[in-house]
């Protein structure tokens, strides 16, 4: 039985498929199985997975008869999968050759953590390594914003992942949603090392994209301060999520309120330490201070009660508090 369990999905990939199956079968870690999901592709995929199954006994193939979408094709390797340790990786990136075996040793030498990344870098338009926080309370913290960890970086202990799975109601940002609930239940870890190349596509999103991806990344922020005790039904859910993550070109009046629940937040976690505090207030204070000096307008009343009421006057820079003060007196 090997090690570990490596799980790719694919659909219509015949253009970079090779490429990254080729990645995995030179990885310096040997003692694993690939099992690629064939989503119903119409392209060759077929055919590259028929010969790579044909080379290497390593790789396996499951079919899917319709079109079932990421999650559901990674949720259905999931279950067959019978070894603890699991990776992702996406049918068009390239894993570097030493990505197994770093990330097996930290995972078998810090038994506490359950999750394990890497830093990646974006390649075909640019090169520009992502370089996201590395300790557990950093990265917990960071999910307010967006999603701390690289979904074909991942590398897991499935006894941690225990019923959770990728949302498969989701069509976008489901890798978020898991990990942002995952991490409530076990430590996670990215290595400061780019051991991944994720393959920066040209083609925009859609408009439609766009608004699913922001209406999914609110849901998916606003579940994470249930540990805050801020319920969905909270009539000011919009300005506690706002309070984790930036929204620019708000109106005074809303940032007021956005200010007064950033507070409430802070004083909650203080009481029941779900965030480490320190890490807490911090991001909570650079997201206040992103707020205000993206004020959609400024007043003097608005001047006047960050100064004087809102707590976080201390925090601006000398240089952004003179141009809020003639912003607001003079504009």
């Amino acid at each position: 039985m090997p090690e570990l369990t490596v799980i790719m999905p694919v659909y219509n990939g015949e253009l970079f498929l090779e490429e990254s199956i080729e990645s995995i079968l030179s990885q310096t870690f040997s003692d694993y199985s690939l099992i690629i999901i064939n989503d119903n592709s119409t392209d060759d995929t077929q055919k590259i997975i028929d010969r790579f199954t044909r080379l290497d006994k390593r790789v396996q193939c499951l079919k899917n008869n319709a079109n079932l979408g990421p999650a559901k094709s990674r949720n259905l390797a999931i279950e067959i999968a019978n070894t603890e340790f699991i990776a992702f990786m996406d049918a068009d990136d390239k894993a570097v050759s030493t990505r197994f075996e770093k990330q097996l040793n930290y995972l078998k030498t810090n038994p506490e953590v359950g999750v394990c990344g890497t830093w990646f870098t974006f390649f075909g338009k640019t090169d520009k390594v992502v370089k996201h926080s590395i300790n557990h309370d950093e990265i917990k913290v960071g999910f307010l914003r967006s999603c701390t960890i690289g979904n074909p970086t991942v590398m897991l202990r499935k006894s941690s992942l225990g019923n959770l799975r990728f949302d498969e109601r989701m069509k976008i940002a489901e890798d978020y949603s898991l990990w942002s609930q995952l991490i409530a239940n076990t430590k996670f870890h990215n290595i400061p090392e780019s051991l991944l190349f994720y393959r920066w596509h040209s083609n925009n999103m859609s408009q439609t994209k766009i608004e699913n991806l922001e209406a999914s990344e609110f849901s998916i922020k606003a579940k994470q301060l249930e540990h805050l005790g801020i319920q969905s039904d909270n009539p000011d859910l919009e300005h506690y999520v706002s309070a984790v993550s930036l929204k620019r070109n708000q109106p005074t009046v809303s940032i007021i309120k956005t200010i007064k629940a950033a507070n409430k937040l802070k004083e909650s976690n203080k009481k029941l330490q779900y965030y480490n505090q320190a890490i807490f207030e911090k991001h909570i204070d650079k997201t206040i201070v992103r707020t205000i000096r993206n004020a959609k307008n400024n007043d003097r009343d608005f001047y006047k009660y960050v100064k004087n009421e809102s707590g976080f006057f201390s925090k601006i820079t000398k240089l952004d508090a003179a141009i809020f003060f003639l912003k607001s007196y003079f504009n």
